[in-house]
């Protein structure tokens, strides 16, 4: 907690601006302590995801009670979404939810046109994934952000 307050400061950046990782398994592990931990990130304004939603073994009860701001859909359901109905269901699902408790949804491992133009219709809030850009250096990010009007 104090590292993330020193680097906010350090790097005077508005904690609203700092969105922090956790994955869904990380999230159940000493789950009381983890939950002590994000609502103390929530009221210095940082905000909360949760990664690789759906792949771990959590039980939906304690996602009433975490501060999230963003579920991050696994990139194992949108590979399969186009050609497996249970992938596509569980995305939907999941998507469903998260609007009903007004979490952010980002889908992860998005690698075509296709399935960008899918997960758009079905409420989709952002993508990640090589279809958008490989991961990339901070130089070379530096660079395209120069180019941006």
């Amino acid at each position: 907690m104090d590292k993330v307050k020193i680097a906010l400061e350090l790097s005077n950046l508005a904690p609203e601006y700092l969105e922090l990782e956790i994955t869904e398994t990380t999230a159940m592990e000493n789950v009381n302590e983890k939950l002590a931990t994000m609502l103390k990130l929530k009221r210095l304004g940082v905000k909360i995801s949760i990664d690789d939603f759906g792949t771990g073994y959590s039980s939906l009860s304690y996602f009433t009670k975490f501060p999230i701001d963003t579920l991050k859909i696994d990139k194992s359901f949108v590979r399969d979404m186009l050609e497996d109905s249970n992938a596509m269901t569980i995305i939907d699902t999941i998507i469903n939810m998260a609007k009903a408790m007004d979490v952010a949804i980002t889908a992860e491992g998005v690698e075509t046109l296709e399935h960008m133009e899918k997960l758009k219709i079905m409420g989709c809030d952002k993508i990640q994934g090589y279809y958008i850009s490989k991961p990339q250096k901070a130089s070379v990010l530096e660079q395209m952000l120069k180019k941006l009007p």
